[in-house]
């Protein structure tokens, strides 16, 4: 978990308890002391996590904390270039060196372009099936979940957040955020 910008969420019955990092969500758990369950979420995923809320607070943030920084080898580090093997046919090769810049470049090239064809539907389907594998965890049986799971997946924004208006409201806007609000692409 080396992403800065990874967040976590928990939740206390419908209450919205804690959003950041997997160590400050974790502290802020074990020092709500509830009796009732806290569920966290991968804000990426919207899956449901355990963590383990033993010890003091620092021993939890070192236990939750990003692995350090690996120093990187070959390729241009300040500029995000990791070198990595690909194997392909001489063919292959044959193709990529005929482009201008080599083949490094055209794979670049290749892969961007193939992103940005298919781009915004990828982005749609994962932030739908994190919206929805957090309403399964937490909303399953919730007033027009079933509904409200189709509005998702159809992409009709309008209509879950009608389905949804009996729903608790951290729960509601949470959901919301997950299933309608595409991250910038990478």
């Amino acid at each position: 978990m080396t992403d800065p910008t990874h967040t976590y969420t928990a939740f206390l019955s419908n209450r919205r308890l804690a959003h950041g990092s997997l160590a400050d969500v974790a502290v802020a758990v074990k020092q709500a002391e509830s009796p009732v369950p806290v569920l966290i979420f991968d804000d990426v995923t919207g899956r449901q996590l355990d963590v383990d809320t033993r010890g003091s607070d620092d021993d939890i943030r070192a236990r939750y904390a990003p692995p350090p920084e690996v120093p990187r080898g070959r390729g241009r580090p300040r500029l995000g270039v990791v070198p990595r093997e690909v194997t392909l046919l001489p063919r292959h090769w044959d193709w990529l060196n005929a482009h201008k810049g080599g083949a490094s470049v055209t794979l670049r090239r290749l892969v961007d372009e193939a992103r940005r064809a298919g781009g915004d539907k990828r982005l749609m389907k994962a932030a739908h099936e994190r919206a929805y594998n957090f309403a399964y965890a937490i909303a399953g049986n919730f007033t027009n979940y079933e509904e409200a799971t189709r509005a998702l997946f159809a992409n009709d924004r309008e209509r879950f957040e009608q389905l949804t208006l009996g729903w608790p409201p951290d729960i509601r806007n949470h959901a919301i955020a997950l299933g309608f609000s595409l991250p910038a692409a990478e």
